[in-house]
């Protein structure tokens, strides 16, 4: 499958809106990245195409491709048909004459795919009167075919067998009017691109929002309706009552036009649509109605997701009523006040083969289904250890239910960080945990503090010792010349006296005497520089010490 819907990475900001009203449970991935922000992308496999996505992201993250740009290149080299459906009407009240005649001087065939709604309706009560269908499910809304073909597989025996409205018309223009040009479909739909390429029958789609878009980027005037009704000169007879399946209840009501008994059931919106085609998926047959009539927008394709329109559902649904009483009132039948043989239905019955707007589906395998025990391991990872966690259902996650939730991560689309509760337990216990180490902290801290306290003392001390022995080893060494100078005296002294008397010896005791005591003070400054030195060493192994159990302590910090 093509890529439709198309993500802007840089400008998801991982709000879940996505995921939480898309319909179809495959259809995005999200994934944390380097950065730590969540990014949820389309996996196109699984993807619908319904566009809800698009509708509903605020931050402009979700974006479609269709084949405008492409197509009125190729304009310029290829003659085309233009196939319009109804809705042109109700996006475009005031240009869509306008619009069409842009495109007829670019020598383009236009067709109304409105006949190939007439068409639709006359096949689907063929097909109910001669029994060729049991009870079915309407196929006009794209959307609805690619959900059943991907996650109701078994309800494909239900779907329809009758082409949509603008196959059926592609397929009136090719076969019955031998036409071979390239075909591009204007409509409000992206979904429709998924059609085209399973059944090869249109060439390009071109959806209103983006032909907007280019008409505005190349400065292009479409002047607005001269006259304001709803009949166009298209290049084949216009379509009667089928225009108005845009509307919710459309096809239903071109039924019952013809033959009011037939039992049909209605339904629209992607948050009510899917869940009871489910719920059909699990219903006896016998209560299923004849008709289940079906669309994926809400107010139907008049304000679909690639329609660009500003027009109110109160605004789309008058004009629908106003192209309904128009369409009625070209309407002929055989009989009195519109209630005999519709002439144009008798015409599809002379002309037109059944079989020829017949489709054939192309049923997807399903993922599949994660085991309990692969459930269990998903649900121990989120954090959810208890049934009540099991079971929180927040949908904070986009996901109705923690087990959807839990199926998703199984399948790789998903991740449990995505999950509320599992991220509010981590940043709880991490919480936790960091009180605990902010306390540690704090006596770690305290106890560096008290070692710090106790080196500045230490330091203090030695530096007052290096001052003594400064000091110190100052008079010793002064000391220690003085000593010199006596004992050169005493020698001296010796050698001058050949004799010794009385007076003369007690000269050099008087010499002698000044020498111990010299000695004695040079004595007291060296055991005063040892003590100093003693306790400077003491001090360095103290600081030794107290470095130590600081690197310890700071080591106990980082475990």
């Amino acid at each position: 499958m093509n890529e439709i819907i198309i993500v802007k990475p840089e400008k998801c900001v991982g709000c879940n809106a996505c995921v939480r009203n898309c319909p179809a449970p495959e259809a995005n991935i999200t994934k944390v990245l380097d950065d730590g922000r969540f990014v949820t992308t389309v996996n196109p496999e699984r993807c619908i195409t319904c566009g809800e996505c698009v509708r509903t992201c605020n931050h402009g993250a979700r974006d479609f491709i269709d084949d405008t740009e492409k197509c009125i290149s190729d304009l310029a080299n290829k003659k085309m048909i233009i196939l319009v459906a109804p809705a042109i009407k109700s996006v475009f009240p005031d240009r869509w004459k306008g619009i069409l005649d842009w495109f007829r001087k670019k020598d383009c065939i236009i067709y109304d795919v409105s006949l190939g709604a007439d068409i639709c309706t006359w096949a689907h009560l063929r097909a109910i009167e001669n029994k060729k269908v049991g009870n079915i499910i309407t196929q006009p809304c794209a959307a609805i075919v690619k959900y059943i073909e991907i996650y109701q597989p078994r309800l494909l025996r239900n779907l329809s067998p009758i082409h949509s409205p603008i196959a059926c018309a592609v397929t009136y223009i090719k076969k019955y009017m031998k036409k071979s040009e390239p075909i591009a479909v204007l409509s409000p739909c992206i979904a429709k691109k998924t059609e085209f390429i399973e059944t090869g029958l249109v060439d390009y789609n071109i959806t209103f929002q983006k032909l907007n878009e280019y008409f505005e980027k190349n400065n292009i005037s479409i002047p607005t309706n001269a006259v304001h009704d709803y009949q166009y000169p298209f290049d084949d007879q216009q379509g009667q009552v089928g225009a108005v399946y845009p509307r919710p209840g459309g096809l239903r009501d071109n039924l019952w036009l013809h033959n009011p008994d037939i039992n049909i059931t209605t339904s629209e919106g992607v948050h009510k649509v899917y869940p009871e085609l489910d719920m059909y998926a699990n219903m006896s047959e016998s209560k299923h109605p004849e008709v289940f009539d079906v669309l994926s927008c809400e107010f139907g394709c008049n304000v679909g997701p690639a329609s660009g329109t500003s027009q109110t559902v109160f605004d789309v649904m008058a004009t629908m009523r106003e192209v309904e009483k128009e369409a009625k009132k070209r309407r002929k039948t055989t009989g009195i006040f519109r209630y005999g043989e519709d002439k144009l239905f008798k015409r599809f019955d002379d002309m037109l083969d059944i079989a020829d707007f017949m489709r054939n589906y192309k049923p997807m395998n399903p993922s599949p289904i994660p085991t309990s025990k692969q459930l269990d391991a998903v649900f121990e990872s989120m954090g959810k250890h208890t049934e009540a966690d099991r079971n929180y259902d927040c949908h904070a996650c986009g996901y109705r239910s923690c087990r959807e939730m839990a199926i998703a991560i199984c399948k790789g689309l998903n991740t449990p960080e995505n999950c509320i509760v599992h991220a509010k337990s981590v940043l709880l216990a991490r919480h936790s945990e960091l009180a605990e180490q902010h306390e540690k902290l704090a006596e770690i801290t305290n106890e560096c503090l008290e070692l710090s306290d106790r080196l500045k003392h230490d330091i203090k001390q030695i530096i007052d010792n290096m001052n003594t022995i400064g000091e110190s080893t100052s008079k010793t060494s002064q000391k220690a010349g003085q000593v010199n100078s006596l004992l050169n005296n005493v020698v001296a002294f010796c050698n001058a006296n050949d004799s010794m008397d009385t007076e003369t010896v007690q000269q050099m005791v008087t010499i002698l005497q000044t020498t111990i005591k010299a000695f004695s003070v040079l004595d007291d400054n060296v055991n005063a520089t040892n003590k100093s030195s003693n306790i400077i060493n003491n001090s360095i192994s103290e600081i030794n010490r107290l470095i130590d159990e600081i690197n310890r302590t700071l080591h106990q910090s980082e475990n």
